[in-house]
């Protein structure tokens, strides 16, 4: 009985398989290619949120400056404004949006010591960091907005201490804890693509 060459059997077995790889690192391509689009996109989003909320806030203290008001030195008395009402209660609206969709979007990443800082990536030592700065910008941010909100939401005349530059300043800071939603955002992102790489299986290709 003469032997049978497994040679032509298995080469067709051997170039379906190169082709499922090729096509597995193609849709690996196209995935990360999509997946840096999706980052982009979240940006300019978290971007486009905090700056209208910024601008917001200035808007509404330029409406605020519009109504009857009375000073004398630091004490004031003004006519509350609607408008400024409106326009401050969407810069608050929109910077806790901001916050929210890049926490969702980034997860959570934090450095619970010393030694994990020092063992840390820069890219999560980014991410920890613009995280704290972040709820400190957002903390600050809104404890104005609402402030200079609040003080426009009465009908009648409001006298007390000049507090005219809270809805400018809130929104100023907007625009900053625009700059750290995003790094934070961006280094999330980084950390999470470290880690699934740090536990993906290494795969060869048969000889």
């Amino acid at each position: 009985m003469t032997a049978v060459d497994p040679l032509p059997f298995l080469f067709p077995v051997k170039a379906a398989l190169f082709g499922f790889l090729y096509m597995q690192e193609e849709f690996i391509a196209c995935a990360e290619t999509m997946a840096k689009n999706m980052v982009f996109l979240a940006c300019l989003l978290i971007m486009a949120m905090d700056i209208t909320a910024g601008i917001l806030g200035i808007q509404a203290e330029i409406s605020q400056n519009k109504v009857k008001h009375l000073r004398m030195w630091i004490y004031e008395c003004r006519d509350p404004s609607n408008q400024a009402f409106n326009l401050g209660l969407a810069a608050v609206v929109l910077l806790t949006l901001a916050h929210v969709v890049a926490n969702l979007l980034g997860g959570c990443v934090f450095i619970r010591s010393k030694q994990e800082l020092d063992q840390a990536s820069p890219d999560r030592q980014l991410a920890a960091a613009s995280l704290i700065l972040s709820w400190i910008m957002l903390s600050i941010a809104f404890a104005l907005l609402i402030s200079g909100t609040l003080a426009n939401s009465k009908s009648r005349k409001n006298c007390g201490i000049d507090n005219r530059h809270m809805l400018s300043i809130g929104g100023i800071l907007c625009f900053i804890h625009g700059l750290f939603d995003v790094a934070y955002y961006v280094s999330a992102t980084a950390v999470a693509k470290e880690e699934r790489k740090l536990h993906q299986p290494t795969q060869g290709l048969p000889a």
